[in-house]
């Protein structure tokens, strides 16, 4: 198990956001989480990278595990001009061996050249994906790290985070927004609303009562049916619901 969090609850000021999360992810898993907006999904990574404080459970961690996060967004300094090799040296400097490497296994080996401000949104997005793979982290950690892709961007990412699972057999924890690709492409989802409404194999959580309602979808709406799940060698252990 790399990580497990039991009735771990995360209040702001007086504003409860996460309560009661129970959740662990071991080597080889992919966890896609999603939910509303507001609904804790960003709140419970920062949690977990220690930004934020629990205000009740606890989080436990396995022994020198090694992080690696890309954020849903990088604000950079139009001022400052700054290439993606100058970027991921900071803030200490890796090798040139390291660096070419996971730029390659982010799927970007040739922009090592370019100015942060001239990259398009998918290409920051492997590049913060590329620093994160800097420390060959044993769990990967990625907030909506397709926001502003298209629906082909979206798949294909998903697949790259596929086969980096595989190389570095590390565990996943990604928030999505993009229902229908998380149905398509994950193995195990979590629901959340401040709470873990359900979770499982997407199959499972699609026809939930507590997936349809939040999300608004009547009984007889067939847009989940389209799930496929294909490829992947990696099989789900036994998931629970939850409450």
């Amino acid at each position: 198990m790399l990580i497990q969090t039991r009735n771990l609850s995360v209040q702001i000021g007086q504003t409860p956001i996460l309560r009661d999360i129970d959740l662990q992810v071991q080597r080889g898993d992919i966890v896609t989480v999603i939910g509303p907006n507001g609904s804790g999904k960003s709140t419970l990574l920062k949690t977990i990278i220690g930004a934020l404080k629990p205000s009740n459970g606890r989080i436990v961690l396995s022994p020198r595990l090694s992080i690696g996060y890309v954020p849903q967004r990088l604000h950079i300094d139009e001022t400052l001009p700054m290439t993606v090799k100058r970027f991921l040296r900071l803030p200490r400097r890796a090798s040139a061996a390291a660096i070419q490497s996971t730029m390659a296994n982010a799927g970007v080996p040739d922009l090592l050249g370019q100015q942060l401000l001239s990259l398009s949104g998918g290409q920051l997005q492997r590049v913060l994906l590329a620093r994160a793979l800097l420390e060959q982290p044993d769990l990967l950690l990625l907030d909506e790290p397709t926001q502003g892709l298209d629906r082909r961007g979206t798949a294909d990412f998903y697949k790259q985070i596929d086969r980096i699972r595989h190389s570095l057999n590390c565990g996943v924890i990604m928030v999505s927004h993009d229902l229908q690709v998380v149905m398509r492409q994950s193995e195990r989802v979590i629901c959340l609303n401040g709470r873990i409404c359900c979770e499982g194999k997407p199959e499972v959580v699609s026809n939930s009562s507590e997936y349809r309602a939040l999300f608004g979808f009547e009984d007889d709406d067939d847009t989940l049916a389209l799930y496929s799940h294909r490829g992947h060698d990696h099989k789900a252990g036994s998931m629970r619901e939850a409450v």
